[in-house]
């Protein structure tokens, strides 16, 4: 099946916060759709909003001639993969151990590697040929370093800007909830400015500060940094 001259490859980024779907016509992506990631969602239910989605878009099922799956929640990798077989009526691609790359993996053992991990880090190095360090902020934070051979080097992972906020609002009777956002200052003048700046510019200094240790160790030049992910473009600028 075609549009155009091109085919279409749908995509899934199975997260523990979120759902999100890319749509490439070749390799250009055309739409991008987010879903709340629910563990008691049925196949069917998930395969639903998917044709909701393709049919609001302007597009068939059957244009779709290829489906891929990250998942980093165990439990839904086989929903997706019922969702593929019984939607597309074919069997989706679904990125774990076994899986060919083009990517070495120097990590102990490269199994442990989540899939998220992976695909940023293939990516990554597919775009920009040289050694890199994405910084994934998704429901954890993670660092990946990508060597100028195009190999995985491994990184780190640290609790996300949500996940640290709502353990501040949890854990403190008397903090209120906030918003995530970039504070006038850094030395707040209410409990919301001084949350926010603790929140921000300390999580902002937690990136700066791996970043620089990962690029020291990683003795190469350049290294680019990538950010991705639900905030990154909050943190990042």
């Amino acid at each position: 099946p075609r549009r155009g001259a091109l085919l279409m490859l749908l995509t899934f980024d199975v997260g523990n916060t979120n759902v999100t779907l890319g749509l490439y016509d070749g390799a250009t992506l055309v739409r991008i759709w987010r879903l709340q990631t629910v563990h008691q969602r049925t196949a069917d239910e998930y395969g639903l909003m998917v044709r909701q989605f393709l049919e609001q878009a302007g597009h068939r099922v059957s244009d779709v001639s290829g489906v891929i799956v990250a998942s980093v929640v165990p439990i839904l990798t086989r929903t997706m993969e019922q969702l593929v077989e019984g939607t597309f009526g074919r069997a989706a691609m679904v990125v774990g151990p076994g899986i060919k790359t083009g990517m070495p993996i120097l990590y102990d053992p490269p199994k442990d590697v989540g899939a998220d991990r992976i695909v940023n880090a293939v990516a990554a190095y597919r775009r920009y040929g040289t050694a890199c360090i994405v910084v994934d902020f998704g429901t954890a934070t993670t660092f990946d370093s990508v060597t100028e051979r195009g190999e995985y080097a491994g990184g780190a992972i640290a609790p996300g800007i949500q996940i640290s906020m709502e353990a501040l609002f949890t854990r403190a009777a008397k903090l209120p909830k906030i918003d995530i956002a970039r504070p006038r200052v850094v030395v707040g003048k209410n409990t919301v400015e001084s949350m926010q700046a603790g929140i921000y510019f300390g999580y902002v200094g937690l990136v700066d500060g791996l970043v620089r240790r990962m690029r020291t160790e990683m003795k190469a030049d350049p290294v680019r940094v990538i950010a991705t992910g639900g905030l990154a473009a909050t943190v990042a600028k």
